[in-house]
């Protein structure tokens, strides 16, 4: 009896459906693999366009300060150094101002007033990174020799130019998982006498933490692809200076400045290897992302 009914049931339209679930989940996955492969694909590229560098200088390569195209003699630390320290400086400058603007717009600003700064921010996040490095070039550069950098351009002025950036990632993520914060539970610590102040500290941002954090990284993400800009305002100098007045020097830049310049095969390889360091960051400050998102996840 028992196998009788489980034969129709399989024999049912049911099962049809079943069987086309089945179909669309391995289409669904069939796409999300071939973002997979073509990010392999990519990688491998990338590491067989740059092993002679490797077989050149090995992993030195990657704390080795030199970079000299004419004598083939080549380094990334400067250019690792520039990217760490110019994202950093975008991150310090932005998360603050970033989850402090998610907080008013979402705690305080009246709604009309949120839509249109929301508008603005939106907007902001859409002006091509090319029109940020010449407001850069004629606004933060002049403002920046008047303190007192003699020439104007360095890392500190990169940072500032990447805080623009990635600023409104930051505020749009932030605002949007603190609306995602339960009234009943701000209204239960507005029942006991909590201030306002007290409720976001207590209470909303708290349950958005891990939203924030995710915003941060992939505002850091962000940062650390970033190429134009950069370019225009860092210095372009392969050099490490503890000065934040100093230029330097990012990843991204010094590819987008030389790829097409590059005279020989090894100065090409140099260049893909540094791209290859590029990617290789990137991959690991996800993983750390993910990692800590978990680690937070599981303590709730």
């Amino acid at each position: 009896m028992v196998t009788a009914v489980l034969d129709r049931a399989r024999k049912a339209p049911g099962s049809r459906e079943r069987a086309g679930d089945r179909l669309f989940r391995l289409i669904i996955a069939g796409f999300a693999g071939i973002i997979l492969v073509a990010a392999a694909a990519l990688a491998w590229q990338l590491a067989r366009e740059s092993a002679s560098t490797w077989k050149t200088f090995g992993l030195s390569f990657l704390w080795t300060s030199t970079w000299d195209p004419v004598n083939e003699v080549f380094g990334a630390l400067p250019f690792l150094y520039g990217t760490a320290v110019s994202s950093l400086l975008a991150l310090l400058i932005a998360v603050p101002l970033g989850v402090g603007a998610a907080v008013f717009l979402t705690e305080l600003a009246p709604k009309r007033l949120a839509e249109v700064l929301m508008f603005a921010i939106e907007l902001l996040a859409a002006v091509p990174s090319v029109i940020l490095g010449l407001m850069g070039i004629f606004i933060l550069v002049p403002a920046m020799r008047a303190l007192g950098a003699p020439y104007g351009v360095g890392m500190l002025t990169a940072g500032l130019i990447l805080s623009f950036m990635i600023l409104p990632y930051i505020t749009t993520i932030t605002r949007e998982v603190l609306l995602t914060v339960p009234r009943p539970l701000k209204e239960a610590m507005y029942a006991l006498g909590a201030t306002r102040w007290e409720v976001v500290r207590g209470v909303s941002l708290p349950f958005a933490r891990s939203g924030i954090i995710g915003a941060v990284f992939l505002s850091l993400g962000r940062a650390l692809g970033e190429t134009m800009a950069v370019t225009m305002v860092i210095g372009n100098t392969p050099k490490i200076s503890a000065s934040l007045l100093d230029p330097g020097y990012s990843m991204a830049a010094v590819i987008a400045n030389e790829l097409a310049e590059a005279a020989s095969d090894a100065h090409l390889s140099a260049l893909v290897a540094i791209g290859l360091t590029l990617m290789g960051v990137t991959i690991v400050v996800n993983g750390a992302a993910r990692l800590m998102l978990r680690r937070l996840g599981s303590r709730k």
